[in-house]
Order: structure tokens, then sequence, then C-alpha cells
């Protein structure tokens, strides 16, 4: 865990489980957020881009260490690396995302494994809509109506999963990785 000095005993934590964007991949979403989607909104940074596996909420900071190990056991479960493709474009009423397509489905299975092994620790419930492998770009009032040309970012293949810490302010959300998962090589 990076920052346990961080979070005190009593503490809620807002956490969140997902999987880390590549360096390089961020860098070029990020070249075309600045080019297709400013003044849209507020530009979602670089360093938070991700692709979220499973949202807790506020939970006890004593549940981090079970929610870590369900993501590990999560992740040593998976079989192969997820290999993610950018299909679309989207708007939803309060966030512009980049929908992915899920070659194989790996991501999905990664994804419905750790939200099973959260809810038999009872600090999660999963949501009545199937999950959507999904990196949001962009955050507004009112969705702009966007209608712009997918980055040339290429194909997104994650090399680890991670346990964040959100904490809300005025400008936005901020995510600090509290403990990190290698996924498995790929082969």
């Amino acid at each position: 865990m990076t920052s346990a000095a961080s979070v005190g005993g009593d503490e809620r934590l807002r956490l969140f489980l997902g999987l880390r964007v590549p360096e390089r991949w961020g860098l070029a979403v990020a070249r075309w957020q600045e080019q297709e989607l400013g003044g849209g909104g507020r530009i979602v940074p670089r360093e938070h881009l991700h692709v979220t596996l499973a949202f807790l909420g506020s939970r006890p900071r004593g549940d981090l260490p079970a929610v870590v190990g369900a993501l590990a056991n999560a992740v040593v479960a998976a079989a192969e690396r997820p290999v993610l493709e950018m299909e679309r474009y989207r708007e939803t009423r309060a966030a512009g995302m980049l929908v992915l397509r899920d070659e194989g489905g790996r991501a999905t299975a990664l994804a419905g494994d750790l939200q099973e092994r959260l809810e038999r620790l009872g600090v999660y419930r999963r949501e009545a809509r199937p999950w959507l492998p999904h990196i949001t770009v962009l955050r507004y009032r009112r969705p702009p109506r966007l209608r712009p040309p997918l980055p040339g970012a290429g194909t997104l293949v994650p090399s680890d999963a991670a346990a964040y810490l959100s904490r809300l302010h005025p400008s936005g959300a901020r995510y600090e990785v509290l403990h990190l998962c290698s996924l498995p090589d790929p082969k």
C-alpha cells in the first residue's frame, strides 16, 4: 500500500477498483482530449484515466485489506490480460466516455469475477445494468453533444489493476493508487 499513513484508522474511504491505462496509451488519449474535447466540459486528467472494474463508494478503512485481497485473487484467477479496442465515443447525462470492445471477453470475465468476490465479502452490490468497459474522458453539467473521431491510441492492453482512493475536490475527484496487482503476462 502506497499511502497507509494518509488514511486513518476509523476513516471511511471512497474506493474503486480498475484497470490502469499504460502511459503511452494515456498520452495519446490526452492529446486527443485536448484537440477534440476542449470546451466541452472538464477533461479527465491523463493520470486518472482507467477502466473501472467495481466502484465501492464509501467504505470503512477496515474493509481495505479484504477488498485488496479480492482484487489480487481475481487477477491471479485471470487466464490472460484483457485486450481492449476503442469502439465509440458516448455521452451520458454527466460524462463523456470511450466505450471499449473487449476482445475475447477477458475484461468482462475479470470484472464479473471480482464483483462476485466483493459481493461475497458484503462490500459491494452489482448494478442492474451489465458492466460496460469504458474510460471516462470528460465530465460536464450538461452533455455537450460532441461527435469526435476516435483517438488513434491503438489497442489497450493494461499491465495491472489497482485499488484506488478517490478524494472529492471542487475541481474534480483526485485518485490515489493504494495497491497494484500485476495482470498475467501476455501469451
